[in-house]
């Protein structure tokens, strides 16, 4: 079976190591010195010293219009970066199909190289996430658990706005970005889960979770995070789990899954507890994700922080409900926090997660944010 031989793979690229087709380098399951940011059971560091990031996500970054089909409204990328506190993070987008023109159907990095070169120009440093697990942005397809299997090798029959497989695109991205000074650290997949499809539209309320989902993910994480290691040997990779008791990381599973030699950052997404530090029950809140990421000793970034606001509330009282989180999230050992979402077209008649270039949550992210030794974020 395609499962047995990605699993004997990856058990021999964790032990020996592996040169890269084409790129000349060799790979360990660990990072290599020299990067700008490091990890540690202590948490992060950048240049060296002691770094708490906190930033965006700002998906939207690589939109442009006039060369992809986008995802979301396009952004003044000096506007935006100057703006952050210095030494923020930002996650985003780099997904093949803003890679793609739209009008020729070619390979077009130029909205891609634009971020950064600005992240780079403003000294702020950037996670990349390769794919999506919905598919949106991308080819619209769910990413089911075939796809962990074998279906990242490759191409997506039909997929108008990608022309090559995730394995591929993967290798063309992390050679054109692995020398970027904003590069903070690589992600797979945003959000990936093993459920099964068993309708057309892999509809959420019909999908099912089959036994071996964890180790479907495992594998998954050790083969393809074994081919960024060994063209990056450098830059962190970063699994970008919801966290929330997902298919292939519920419970145990979690910790099982992030064990992986390929995975040095976990990730938490947090929504629908305002004002609550560490939601979730015992088995896959934020407090138990927290105890395995120590247990691993590996940080766990906040990923994404996200609460409605607009007509259903004021953007002041959502700003003082995030920053109890996050300093509550400090305490509790969370290594960094990421909020949903910038945009740069903020709808205030509407009830959205939406974070615009005036919202007071600019404020926390400055007042968590901290570089260098003897720095903490101020008391809420």
């Amino acid at each position: 079976m395609t499962v047995t031989r990605i699993t004997k793979l990856a058990a021999v690229i964790a032990t020996v190591a592996l040169t890269a087709l084409g790129g000349g380098f060799v790979s360990a399951a660990a990072p290599a010195p020299g990067a700008r940011v490091t990890a540690s059971a202590d948490g992060f560091a950048l240049d060296g010293q002691p770094w708490w990031p906190t930033g965006f996500n700002a998906y939207q970054l690589a939109t442009n219009w006039s060369v992809n089909w986008g995802c979301g409204a396009m952004v003044d990328l000096d506007s935006y970066f100057s703006a952050l506190p210095p030494h923020s993070l930002t996650r985003f987008n780099l997904f093949q199909a803003l890679a793609t023109n739209r009008f020729t159907g070619q390979l077009d990095f130029g909205p891609m190289d634009a971020v950064f070169a600005a992240a780079e120009a403003h000294d702020q440093m950037l996670i990349p996430v390769l794919a999506p697990q919905d598919g949106a942005c991308e080819d619209g397809v769910f990413k089911g658990r075939q796809w962990y299997v074998d279906g990242w090798t490759t191409m997506t029959p039909g997929a108008p706005r990608t022309l090559m497989s995730f394995q591929e695109w993967t290798r063309t991205a992390v050679d054109r970005f692995r020398g970027s000074p904003s590069l903070a650290a690589w992600e797979l997949v945003g959000e990936p889960e093993t459920s099964t499809c068993t309708d057309a539209d892999c509809s959420w309320w019909t999908r099912s979770c089959e036994p071996g989902a964890a180790q479907v993910l495992r594998d998954f994480f050790d083969a393809a995070g074994a081919e960024v290691r060994a063209r990056d040997p450098r830059t962190l990779i970063t699994a970008g789990f919801t966290g929330g008791g997902q298919c292939g990381t519920q419970g145990d599973e979690y910790q099982f899954v992030s064990a992986s030699p390929y995975v040095d950052v976990v990730q938490y997404h947090d929504y629908g507890a305002d004002g609550v530090p560490l939601p979730g029950d015992r088995w896959n809140g934020l407090g138990r994700r927290l105890e395995q990421a120590a247990a691993l000793g590996k940080p766990l970034l906040v990923g994404e922080i996200g609460e409605l606001a607009g007509s259903c509330a004021a953007i002041t009282d959502r700003a003082s409900h995030i920053g109890a989180k996050i300093q509550g999230q400090r305490d509790a050992g969370a290594a960094g926090a990421l909020l949903w979402a910038f945009v740069p077209d903020p709808r205030p008649a509407e009830c959205t997660y939406d974070i615009g270039p005036t919202d007071p949550l600019w404020g926390v992210v400055e007042q968590f944010g901290s570089w260098g030794s003897g720095t903490a974020p101020a008391a809420t």
